[in-house]
Formats: C-alpha cells, sequence, structure tokens
C-alpha cells in the first residue's frame, strides 16, 4: 500500500515552519514503528534548514489507520525560540493526504535515463560503480537526479517520482493555486480542533 502525504505551514512564520521540520522527525520515527516507510519525496526549505513543505511517500500496511492520528491540523504550544518577547504561543500547520487525481502517470518510453557516479565530498566517489540516476523527460525537457541510496535500482525509482512531481507541477498549476486557497481556509478553520497538540521545546505530543 502506498499513500502520498503532505505537510505544510502554510504561510505561517518562522516558528511555524521551525515546528513542521520537527514533526517530520517525530512522524517519521512514528512511522518506522508501526513499520511504514516514509520516503521524502520533495521538500520546500524557508530560512536555514528549516522545512515549510514536504511531500513524503508511505509504504507499508494500515498506513490509513497511522494516519487518522495525524491528518488535519496540527498544533504546538510553546513560547517563541525566536522571538524572546512575542506573546503568541500557539503554532499550527497541517498533515493531509494528497488526492490521487493530483498524481501523474508517466510512461517509461518518454524518459531517458542515464546512470551516472554518484560524488561525496571534495569530489571523492562514494561508490565506483554508477549508482545515481539522471533521468530526462523527452517530450517536456523536465530532469531531476537521484543519489539518494547506493542501490542503482531505489535511486532510479525515486528519479521517476520526482520527474512525475515536476510535471504535476508545470501541468497542473492551477490545482496547485486551489489548494494553496484550501489551505488558507482550512488553518483558519481547524485552530480551534486540532487532531494533536505538541508542547513546549521537547514536543510532548498528545492525541
Amino acid at each position: 500500500m502506498e499513500v502520498y502525504i503532505q505537510l505544510s505551514s502554510g504561510k505561517g512564520p518562522k516558528e511555524c515552519d521551525f515546528f513542521l521540520t520537527k514533526v517530520l522527525s517525530i512522524f517519521k520515527r512514528e512511522a518506522l514503528e508501526k513499520q511504514i516507510l516514509v520516503t521524502i519525496v520533495s521538500q520546500e526549505q524557508s530560512e536555514g534548514e528549516l522545512i515549510r513543505s514536504a511531500i513524503c511517500k508511505l509504504t507499508g500496511h494500515d498506513i490509513d489507520i497511522f494516519l487518522q492520528s495525524w491528518t488535519g491540523s496540527l498544533q504546538w504550544t510553546c513560547t517563541s525560540p525566536f522571538r524572546t518577547f512575542h506573546k503568541r504561543k500557539n503554532w499550527f500547520i497541517a498533515l493531509f493526504i494528497v488526492n490521487e487525481k493530483n498524481e501523474v502517470a508517466i510512461s517509461e518510453d518518454d524518459i531517458l535515463y542515464q546512470m551516472i557516479r554518484s560524488s561525496g565530498p571534495g569530489g571523492q566517489h562514494v561508490n565506483k560503480v554508477s549508482s545515481a540516476v539522471r533521468a530526462l523527460h523527452m517530450p517536456t525537457g523536465l530532469m531531476v537526479v537521484a543519489m539518494d541510496t547506493r542501490s542503482q535500482l531505489q535511486n532510479k525509482k525515486l528519479a521517476t517520482e520526482r520527474l512525475a512531481l515536476k510535471i504535476m507541477n508545470m501541468q497542473d498549476l492551477t490545482v496547485k493555486q486551489e489548494k494553496d486557497l484550501q489551505w488558507h481556509n482550512h488553518a483558519e478553520i481547524e485552530r480551534g480542533n486540532p487532531i494533536r497538540v505538541f508542547k513546549g521545546i521537547k514536543f510532548k505530543g498528545s492525541l
């Protein structure tokens, strides 16, 4: 079973991005405890290494049951770690399942794959074999590179998924704008009814 989800802080302040970055680690850890693999397909960063939005693929069994305690608005109650005298203490992000109709199916006949070497720091090769994969979608000219794992097969699969995501963003900009609007409406409505609340700088969570 595979399910795609998105974590988003919308247009929230830096504190929301900080919250999302921490929650993503908690989400991955809890998923692993349920033997669910979480693969980050794409992410949008804000300041530094903070994450504003992440699309993840979940693989495993009983994912729908696991997501019942995650899907919706998430709240973090804590004083700002960035603004000492800021009065606000409640920060919100959201997790929602990506609609299947927005997924893009592409034919591998339209993709040109090239195996390349994964390079490490200082130009050192991670492997002597070519494990990284460059994928070119010939009809659109879009290209991605995947070198996340030592497995050429897994990197090829990741490259295909990232290419599909790029095509979706290019072809379906209107839908993306509608999703952004839905997110803003959703955030305003759900602020008083979070599915989970995390407290303090150690992010102690409750359902």
